[in-house]
């Protein structure tokens, strides 16, 4: 058994940390995405992030739980895997942009998601099984932290799938946006 306290100004440094380690993570996040496919993606990606993250704190303040530390974990934990999982969609519709070029930009979105579709169910049911035991065997401690994570990966899920895609195609992606350039004159000349 453990009782810990918390003090007003230790607990008020924590929540200005954890806010302040959410914020750097987001920031970081859209800067890769933007890098790593196109700034519409990225905006996409943020938005299904905050959306998980609004979420998953609105569980725990309508239903008035504890919100300590392993749950500001589960919190980042769960940007974490909400990312992975919406990169994984963005590489299938670059994919898809490529390989579909007589495909309407709504076509393409769909075969992605669709052709993604099956892993995504599988690596969320998986996930969920190891938070199922956390939350039923794992004690009081843990409750939080499986609690968070259970519900955001249902969020996270959904977000990946339906959320951070359409934001892109709200913003005007288009095949020209995702296809690479056409390589220069001069470089054609040279090789």
């Amino acid at each position: 058994r453990r009782v810990e306290f918390v003090g007003p100004s230790v607990g008020e440094e924590l929540k200005q940390d954890g806010g302040m380690a959410m914020l750097v993570a987001l920031i970081g996040i859209l800067l890769y995405v933007a890098l790593r496919f196109e700034w519409r993606l990225s905006v996409g990606a943020v938005v299904s992030l905050g959306h998980d993250v609004i979420l998953t704190l609105g569980l725990f303040s309508i239903l008035q739980l504890e919100f300590d530390l392993t749950v500001l974990a589960a919190i980042l934990a769960l940007i974490g895997y909400s990312i992975n999982d919406t990169i994984v969609v963005f590489d299938r519709l670059r994919e898809s942009f490529r390989k579909l070029r007589e495909a309407t930009v709504d076509e393409t979105i769909d075969h992605a998601i669709t052709s993604t579709l099956n892993r995504t169910v599988i690596t969320s049911l998986t996930t969920v099984l190891v938070l199922l035991v956390l939350f039923f065997m794992g004690g009081a401690l843990i409750n939080g932290f499986a609690t968070a994570l259970l519900f955001g990966i249902a969020v996270g899920t959904y977000s990946s799938v339906y959320v951070a895609s359409a934001i892109a195609e709200v913003l005007g992606i288009s095949r020209e946006d995702m296809l690479p350039a056409p390589p220069a004159e001069n470089e054609v000349e040279q090789v």
